[in-house]
């Protein structure tokens, strides 16, 4: 009896429950899988469609803005920026103005107020009030020198009761005062009186004067200078002080 021998060139038969997964006689997947693998690639095309319809609305929200609000956007900064450096330009224009128009404020300020807070007392004629009264006056007619104050206000300040120069007075004959400018007609010299000769001389370039104002010699080209002096005042006395011009026989006030 002859054993049959297995062919060894025929392929062993494989039992098909040892397979863990068979495919059909047409090459395609299993059922089951092909469902999961259909729903795998739905679940990310759904989640790659809601992201691209997403998108869009977020865009859409964000409108670009119009040309007439640009334009007011724009007018409104350029208002503002105007106004702000018209505000900072004003600050030194009005600090400049305060500074020139103050001499103005304080001029008008102190308008009219002469002979108060200490100033000179001086009236709308130009008489000022001298320090002294008619009863301190010799009555003989010996010349007292008085000082003369005034206010002096220029551009910006005030100097109260400066003074500005004097004048010889004395009592006349008649018992009324008189009153003469010190400065020499000559050349502008200070004129003194001389006690010993009882008369007035200039020591610059000997000029001599009468008491009564008179030249007493050819040198000054004209007498002294005489100032008006306000009557009717009672004891006060009242001086209408002026300069004039020097070396020439006419009395030409400066």
């Amino acid at each position: 009896m002859i054993d049959q021998v297995p062919d060894a060139d025929k392929p062993p038969e494989n039992d098909a429950s040892d397979s863990p997964s068979e495919t059909s006689s047409t090459g395609e997947p299993d059922g089951d899988a092909s469902e999961v693998v259909s729903e795998s690639d739905a679940s990310e095309n759904g989640g790659q469609e809601e992201t691209s319809d997403e998108n869009p609305e977020e865009l859409g929200s964000q409108e670009p803005e119009s040309a007439d609000e640009s334009a007011r956007r724009s007018f409104l900064t350029q208002v503002l920026a105007g106004t702000i450096g018209a505000v900072v330009g004003l600050v030194p224009v009005l600090s400049g103005l305060v500074f020139f128009l103050d001499p103005l404020i304080r001029g008008s300020e102190g308008a009219g107020a002469s002979g108060e807070g200490g100033g000179s007392t001086k009236d709308a004629e130009g008489f000022i009030k001298l320090p002294v009264t008619r009863s301190l006056l010799p009555a003989d007619g010996t010349p007292q020198q008085v000082t003369i104050e005034d206010d002096l206000v220029d551009a910006w300040n005030k100097f109260p009761k400066v003074p500005i120069g004097s004048v010889w007075l004395r009592r006349s004959e008649s018992g009324e005062v008189v009153a003469f400018n010190t400065v020499c007609p000559h050349l502008g010299c200070a004129v003194e009186f001389r006690g010993a000769k009882n008369d007035f001389y200039c020591p610059c370039h000997l000029s001599a004067f009468n008491l009564d104002g008179t030249k007493d010699n050819p040198i000054p080209p004209r007498d002294m200078d005489s100032l008006a002096v306000k009557p009717d005042t009672g004891e006060e006395i009242w001086v209408q002080y002026k300069n004039f011009r020097g070396g020439i026989s006419e009395k030409v006030e400066t």
